[in-house]
Protein backbone atom coordinates (compact mmCIF):
# COMPACT_ATOMS: atom_id res chain seq x y z
CA UNK A 1 0.00 0.00 0.00
CA UNK A 2 1.45 3.46 -1.08
CA UNK A 3 0.65 6.58 0.64
CA UNK A 4 -0.84 8.38 -2.74
CA UNK A 5 -3.47 9.24 -3.57
CA UNK A 6 -5.47 7.53 -6.19
CA UNK A 7 -3.98 8.75 -9.51
CA UNK A 8 -5.40 12.74 -10.59
CA UNK A 9 -6.90 12.74 -7.17
CA UNK A 10 -6.10 15.28 -4.98
CA UNK A 11 -6.68 15.00 -0.76
CA UNK A 12 -8.42 18.61 -1.65
CA UNK A 13 -10.41 17.06 -4.39
CA UNK A 14 -11.48 13.54 -2.52
CA UNK A 15 -12.49 15.92 0.90
CA UNK A 16 -14.70 18.54 -1.21
CA UNK A 17 -16.77 15.61 -1.93
CA UNK A 18 -17.56 14.38 1.56
CA UNK A 19 -20.85 12.91 2.01
CA UNK A 20 -22.97 10.95 4.29
CA UNK A 21 -25.37 7.67 3.02
CA UNK A 22 -28.21 7.52 0.66
CA UNK A 23 -31.98 6.54 1.55
CA UNK A 24 -33.58 3.20 0.75
CA UNK A 25 -34.56 2.93 -2.95
CA UNK A 26 -36.74 -0.03 -3.69
CA UNK A 27 -36.09 -1.18 -7.18
CA UNK A 28 -38.80 -3.85 -8.27
CA UNK A 29 -38.90 -5.74 -11.82
CA UNK A 30 -42.27 -7.20 -12.98
CA UNK A 31 -43.37 -7.61 -16.65
CA UNK A 32 -39.82 -6.59 -17.97
CA UNK A 33 -40.38 -2.97 -16.65
CA UNK A 34 -38.23 -1.39 -14.21
CA UNK A 35 -40.62 0.69 -11.10
CA UNK A 36 -38.73 2.14 -8.34
CA UNK A 37 -40.10 2.96 -4.75
CA UNK A 38 -37.91 4.20 -1.98
CA UNK A 39 -38.96 2.93 0.88
CA UNK A 40 -40.04 3.65 4.47
CA UNK A 41 -41.58 1.48 7.27
CA UNK A 42 -44.37 3.92 7.04
CA UNK A 43 -45.06 2.79 3.56
CA UNK A 44 -43.78 -1.01 3.26
CA UNK A 45 -47.56 -1.80 2.56
CA UNK A 46 -47.71 -0.11 -0.67
CA UNK A 47 -44.11 -0.97 -1.98
CA UNK A 48 -45.28 -4.56 -0.72
CA UNK A 49 -48.89 -3.85 -3.16
CA UNK A 50 -46.54 -2.36 -5.90
CA UNK A 51 -44.48 -5.61 -6.00
CA UNK A 52 -47.24 -7.80 -4.74
CA UNK A 53 -46.07 -10.48 -8.37
CA UNK A 54 -44.21 -13.18 -6.47
CA UNK A 55 -42.10 -13.70 -9.76
CA UNK A 56 -40.78 -9.73 -9.03
CA UNK A 57 -37.43 -8.81 -7.84
CA UNK A 58 -37.11 -6.17 -5.25
CA UNK A 59 -33.67 -5.09 -3.91
CA UNK A 60 -32.44 -2.09 -2.12
CA UNK A 61 -30.02 0.69 -3.09
CA UNK A 62 -27.70 2.29 -0.31
CA UNK A 63 -25.34 4.90 -0.65
CA UNK A 64 -22.71 6.82 1.06
CA UNK A 65 -22.50 5.73 4.36
CA UNK A 66 -19.08 7.12 5.00
CA UNK A 67 -18.11 5.23 8.04
CA UNK A 68 -15.37 6.83 9.58
CA UNK A 69 -16.21 10.33 8.99
CA UNK A 70 -16.77 13.06 11.56
CA UNK A 71 -17.27 16.71 11.25
CA UNK A 72 -20.68 18.85 12.19
CA UNK A 73 -22.89 18.20 9.28
CA UNK A 74 -23.10 14.71 11.11
CA UNK A 75 -21.44 13.70 14.18
CA UNK A 76 -22.86 10.27 14.39
CA UNK A 77 -22.69 8.51 10.79
CA UNK A 78 -22.16 4.59 12.62
CA UNK A 79 -25.84 5.71 14.66
CA UNK A 80 -26.94 6.96 11.18
CA UNK A 81 -26.55 4.23 9.01
CA UNK A 82 -27.03 1.73 11.82
CA UNK A 83 -30.81 3.59 11.57
CA UNK A 84 -31.10 3.25 7.70
CA UNK A 85 -30.56 -0.77 7.92
CA UNK A 86 -33.26 -0.65 10.63
CA UNK A 87 -35.00 0.73 7.90
CA UNK A 88 -34.26 -1.77 5.38
CA UNK A 89 -34.92 -4.30 7.71
CA UNK A 90 -38.39 -2.90 8.45
CA UNK A 91 -39.87 -3.25 4.73
CA UNK A 92 -41.87 -6.14 5.54
CA UNK A 93 -40.25 -8.07 2.50
CA UNK A 94 -36.79 -9.45 1.96
CA UNK A 95 -34.74 -7.70 -0.46
CA UNK A 96 -33.58 -10.10 -3.19
CA UNK A 97 -30.48 -7.83 -2.62
CA UNK A 98 -29.03 -4.90 -1.17
CA UNK A 99 -26.93 -2.75 -4.13
CA UNK A 100 -24.25 -0.31 -1.83
CA UNK A 101 -23.28 2.39 -4.38
CA UNK A 102 -19.73 3.17 -2.72
CA UNK A 103 -18.26 6.04 -0.47
CA UNK A 104 -18.75 2.84 2.18
CA UNK A 105 -16.01 4.45 3.83
CA UNK A 106 -14.44 7.76 4.41
CA UNK A 107 -10.94 7.18 4.47
CA UNK A 108 -10.41 3.82 3.23
CA UNK A 109 -9.00 1.86 6.15
CA UNK A 110 -8.90 -1.36 7.58
CA UNK A 111 -10.97 -0.77 10.18
CA UNK A 112 -13.53 1.43 8.27
CA UNK A 113 -13.87 -1.78 5.71
CA UNK A 114 -14.23 -3.90 8.38
CA UNK A 115 -16.93 -2.20 10.34
CA UNK A 116 -19.05 -1.43 7.47
CA UNK A 117 -18.64 -5.40 6.18
CA UNK A 118 -19.96 -6.49 9.45
CA UNK A 119 -22.97 -3.43 9.55
CA UNK A 120 -24.15 -5.11 6.44
CA UNK A 121 -23.86 -7.91 7.21
CA UNK A 122 -26.94 -7.23 9.45
CA UNK A 123 -28.97 -6.53 6.57
CA UNK A 124 -31.79 -8.99 6.09
CA UNK A 125 -31.32 -10.11 2.47
CA UNK A 126 -30.12 -12.78 0.23
CA UNK A 127 -27.02 -10.95 -0.97
CA UNK A 128 -25.14 -7.40 -0.68
CA UNK A 129 -23.47 -6.32 -3.22
CA UNK A 130 -21.30 -2.90 -3.79
CA UNK A 131 -19.04 -0.71 -5.86
CA UNK A 132 -16.49 1.68 -4.76
CA UNK A 133 -16.60 5.30 -4.17
CA UNK A 134 -13.26 7.63 -4.34
CA UNK A 135 -13.28 7.74 -0.73
CA UNK A 136 -13.04 3.83 -0.67
CA UNK A 137 -9.72 4.43 -3.07
CA UNK A 138 -7.44 6.44 -1.12
CA UNK A 139 -3.80 6.23 -1.08
CA UNK A 140 -3.71 2.29 -2.76
CA UNK A 141 -6.23 3.27 -6.12
CA UNK A 142 -8.82 0.14 -4.05
CA UNK A 143 -6.72 -2.43 -2.99
CA UNK A 144 -8.04 -2.71 0.44
CA UNK A 145 -11.72 -2.26 -1.25
CA UNK A 146 -10.90 -5.12 -3.38
CA UNK A 147 -9.69 -7.19 -0.43
CA UNK A 148 -12.70 -7.02 1.47
CA UNK A 149 -15.01 -6.61 -1.36
CA UNK A 150 -14.19 -7.63 -4.72
CA UNK A 151 -14.45 -11.64 -4.19
CA UNK A 152 -15.43 -12.31 -7.36
CA UNK A 153 -14.98 -8.88 -9.50
CA UNK A 154 -12.97 -8.24 -12.59
CA UNK A 155 -10.19 -5.92 -13.61
CA UNK A 156 -10.53 -3.15 -10.48
CA UNK A 157 -13.61 -4.38 -9.69
CA UNK A 158 -16.51 -4.07 -12.02
CA UNK A 159 -18.78 -6.98 -12.84
CA UNK A 160 -22.29 -8.49 -14.12
CA UNK A 161 -24.41 -10.63 -12.81
CA UNK A 162 -28.52 -11.70 -13.83
CA UNK A 163 -31.57 -12.40 -11.87
CA UNK A 164 -35.71 -12.92 -12.51
CA UNK A 165 -34.46 -11.91 -16.22
CA UNK A 166 -32.73 -8.76 -15.50
CA UNK A 167 -28.76 -8.07 -16.43
CA UNK A 168 -27.27 -5.92 -13.67
CA UNK A 169 -23.96 -4.43 -14.59
CA UNK A 170 -21.57 -2.78 -11.73
CA UNK A 171 -19.31 0.10 -12.63
CA UNK A 172 -16.27 1.81 -10.94
CA UNK A 173 -15.64 5.50 -12.12
CA UNK A 174 -13.84 6.67 -9.31
CA UNK A 175 -10.18 5.13 -9.74
CA UNK A 176 -8.82 7.86 -12.31
CA UNK A 177 -10.48 10.78 -11.01
CA UNK A 178 -8.83 14.13 -12.64
CA UNK A 179 -12.03 16.50 -12.79
CA UNK A 180 -14.99 13.90 -13.85
CA UNK A 181 -15.81 10.21 -13.39
CA UNK A 182 -13.91 7.57 -15.53
CA UNK A 183 -14.50 3.98 -17.01
CA UNK A 184 -11.25 3.28 -18.96
CA UNK A 185 -11.05 1.38 -22.17
CA UNK A 186 -10.78 -2.11 -20.42
CA UNK A 187 -14.13 -1.99 -18.48
CA UNK A 188 -16.06 -0.50 -21.86
CA UNK A 189 -14.51 -3.40 -23.48
CA UNK A 190 -15.90 -5.43 -20.09
CA UNK A 191 -19.40 -3.92 -21.25
CA UNK A 192 -18.58 -4.86 -24.70
CA UNK A 193 -18.30 -8.38 -23.90
CA UNK A 194 -20.69 -8.74 -21.34
CA UNK A 195 -23.65 -7.35 -23.08
CA UNK A 196 -23.07 -9.07 -26.82
CA UNK A 197 -25.38 -12.01 -26.18
CA UNK A 198 -27.75 -10.87 -24.69
CA UNK A 199 -31.57 -10.15 -26.11
CA UNK A 200 -32.32 -6.15 -27.01
CA UNK A 201 -35.44 -6.80 -24.73
CA UNK A 202 -33.48 -7.61 -21.85
CA UNK A 203 -33.27 -4.93 -19.35
CA UNK A 204 -30.60 -3.97 -18.22
CA UNK A 205 -29.76 -1.79 -14.77
CA UNK A 206 -25.83 -0.22 -13.97
CA UNK A 207 -24.81 0.77 -11.03
CA UNK A 208 -21.85 3.29 -10.71
CA UNK A 209 -20.96 6.11 -8.01
CA UNK A 210 -20.94 8.67 -9.86
CA UNK A 211 -23.20 9.85 -12.02
CA UNK A 212 -23.28 8.76 -15.85
CA UNK A 213 -24.53 11.22 -17.25
CA UNK A 214 -23.64 15.30 -17.36
CA UNK A 215 -25.43 15.82 -14.18
CA UNK A 216 -23.10 18.80 -13.14
CA UNK A 217 -19.39 18.34 -14.72
CA UNK A 218 -18.41 22.12 -12.94
CA UNK A 219 -18.56 19.99 -9.63
CA UNK A 220 -16.84 16.33 -11.14
CA UNK A 221 -20.54 15.36 -11.50
CA UNK A 222 -20.33 13.19 -14.79
CA UNK A 223 -18.13 10.55 -15.98
CA UNK A 224 -15.69 12.00 -18.77
CA UNK A 225 -16.05 8.59 -21.26
CA UNK A 226 -19.81 7.23 -20.36
CA UNK A 227 -21.17 7.97 -23.00
CA UNK A 228 -19.36 5.09 -24.80
CA UNK A 229 -20.93 2.69 -22.55
CA UNK A 230 -24.18 4.42 -23.14
CA UNK A 231 -23.53 3.75 -26.86
CA UNK A 232 -23.33 0.13 -25.67
CA UNK A 233 -26.69 -0.08 -24.44
CA UNK A 234 -28.61 2.05 -27.02
CA UNK A 235 -29.98 -0.86 -28.40
CA UNK A 236 -31.72 -2.27 -25.65
CA UNK A 237 -35.31 -1.13 -24.56
CA UNK A 238 -34.76 -0.53 -21.00
CA UNK A 239 -32.13 1.08 -19.48
CA UNK A 240 -31.91 2.33 -15.96
CA UNK A 241 -28.66 3.94 -14.13
CA UNK A 242 -28.78 4.38 -10.42
CA UNK A 243 -25.71 6.15 -8.86
CA UNK A 244 -25.10 7.77 -5.65
CA UNK A 245 -22.31 10.61 -4.68
CA UNK A 246 -24.20 13.61 -5.56
CA UNK A 247 -26.29 13.05 -2.37
CA UNK A 248 -29.50 13.96 -3.58
CA UNK A 249 -32.53 13.09 -5.60
CA UNK A 250 -32.61 13.60 -9.45
CA UNK A 251 -33.90 11.96 -12.06
CA UNK A 252 -33.22 12.71 -16.21
CA UNK A 253 -34.12 10.57 -18.85
CA UNK A 254 -32.56 10.90 -22.46
CA UNK A 255 -33.97 7.96 -24.81
CA UNK A 256 -34.35 4.53 -23.60
CA UNK A 257 -32.02 5.57 -20.55
CA UNK A 258 -33.46 6.39 -17.16
CA UNK A 259 -31.10 8.18 -14.44
CA UNK A 260 -31.71 8.03 -10.66
CA UNK A 261 -29.15 9.43 -8.36
CA UNK A 262 -29.88 8.30 -4.78
CA UNK A 263 -31.03 10.93 -2.11
CA UNK A 264 -29.39 11.32 1.66
CA UNK A 265 -30.62 10.40 4.55
CA UNK A 266 -27.28 12.22 6.50
CA UNK A 267 -26.82 15.42 5.06
CA UNK A 268 -27.53 16.86 2.27
CA UNK A 269 -25.05 18.91 -0.44
CA UNK A 270 -26.01 21.65 -1.96
CA UNK A 271 -27.62 21.98 -5.39
CA UNK A 272 -25.94 22.65 -8.39
CA UNK A 273 -24.15 25.95 -9.08
CA UNK A 274 -26.27 26.73 -5.77
CA UNK A 275 -22.95 26.90 -3.57
CA UNK A 276 -18.69 27.68 -4.82
CA UNK A 277 -18.30 23.81 -4.11
CA UNK A 278 -20.17 20.99 -2.61
CA UNK A 279 -19.35 20.65 0.57
CA UNK A 280 -21.37 19.47 3.40
CA UNK A 281 -24.31 21.55 4.87
CA UNK A 282 -24.40 22.06 8.19
CA UNK A 283 -28.10 22.53 9.60
CA UNK A 284 -29.47 24.38 12.27
CA UNK A 285 -29.86 22.05 15.43
CA UNK A 286 -32.60 19.65 15.19
CA UNK A 287 -33.34 20.62 11.69
CA UNK A 288 -31.08 17.71 10.05
CA UNK A 289 -33.46 15.34 9.28
CA UNK A 290 -35.98 17.94 8.14
CA UNK A 291 -33.48 17.99 4.72
CA UNK A 292 -34.03 14.04 4.82
CA UNK A 293 -36.26 12.94 2.26
CA UNK A 294 -37.81 9.71 0.66
CA UNK A 295 -39.26 9.14 -2.65
CA UNK A 296 -42.04 7.27 -4.01
CA UNK A 297 -42.12 5.84 -7.75
CA UNK A 298 -44.67 3.83 -9.06
CA UNK A 299 -45.53 2.59 -12.69
CA UNK A 300 -48.34 0.85 -13.90
CA UNK A 301 -48.77 -0.58 -17.54
CA UNK A 302 -50.08 1.47 -19.98
CA UNK A 303 -48.85 5.01 -18.12
CA UNK A 304 -47.00 7.07 -19.94
CA UNK A 305 -44.85 8.00 -16.88
CA UNK A 306 -43.72 7.36 -13.45
CA UNK A 307 -45.98 8.67 -10.43
CA UNK A 308 -43.19 10.20 -8.13
CA UNK A 309 -43.86 11.52 -4.36
CA UNK A 310 -41.04 12.92 -2.04
CA UNK A 311 -41.59 12.93 1.66
CA UNK A 312 -39.53 14.05 3.57
CA UNK A 313 -38.09 12.03 6.32
CA UNK A 314 -38.96 13.98 10.23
Amino acid sequence: MTDELAPGMSRRQLLRHAGWFGSAVVLTVAGGEVVSHIAHDKDSAAAAATAADANALRFVQVSDSHIGFTGPANTDVTASFTEAIDQVNSLGFRPNFVMHTGDLTHLSTAAQFDQVKQMLSEVRTERVFTVPGEHDSVGDSGRAYRQTFGAGTTGDGWYSFDTHGVHFIALVNTLSLEKLGHLGNDQIDFVRKDVAGLSSDTPIVVFSHIPLFAMYPAWGWSTDDSLQVLALLRRFASVTCLNGHVHQLFSKTEGNVTFHSATTTAYPLPAPGKAPAPTPQVLPAGHLKEALGIRTVTYKTGDTALAITDARLA
